[in-house]
């Protein structure tokens, strides 16, 4: 049941992905130079915190929220600012991506992509506790998407 939730976790996750990319171009606001040069930023930033996140988990890298046995809690590099680097650039490419879009279905969808990936790391974190007894710890003095923002007390 479990690995089943993940999977579909996954899919959902992937489906909002590609519909952000898909959905027609709206005329919300105007796409004038400022927001294409900052749907560009937002995209790299994400990019570069997804590729760095996952190449900081190494062998513990994967798409389910529920953690590799036996892989090494990882808490340096881009880990060391955020706890879910991955999850934070997904967030930020798909906010560039709206912008550049400029429609309402665009936002509802990046919404609903934050709101999954937000259910997704709530779960994954209550599985990482169970697995490294340093994580609370960790996640005491980490953000959770934004380096302070969202530390466990």
């Amino acid at each position: 049941m479990k690995r089943a939730l993940a999977s579909g976790l996954v899919v959902v996750q992937i489906f909002l992905l590609v519909a952000l990319l898909i959905t027609p171009h709206g005329n919300v606001w105007p796409v004038n130079g400022f927001v294409v040069a900052t749907a560009i930023a937002l995209i790299a930033v994400g990019v570069t915190l997804a590729v760095q996140g996952s190449t900081t988990l190494g062998p513990a890298m994967t798409a389910s929220p529920i953690p590799r046995e036996d892989a090494p809690l990882a808490t340096n590099g881009v880990y060391a600012v955020v706890r879910n680097p991955i999850y934070t650039g997904l967030m930020s490419g798909g906010l560039g991506l709206v912008l550049i879009g400029s429609s309402l279905l665009h936002v509802v969808v990046w919404v609903a992509l934050v709101g999954l990936l937000a259910g997704k790391t709530r779960w994954e974190e209550q599985m990482l506790v169970e697995e490294h007894p340093a994580y609370s710890d960790y996640a005491a003095r980490v953000g959770r998407f934004l380096p302070g923002v969202g530390r466990i007390r």
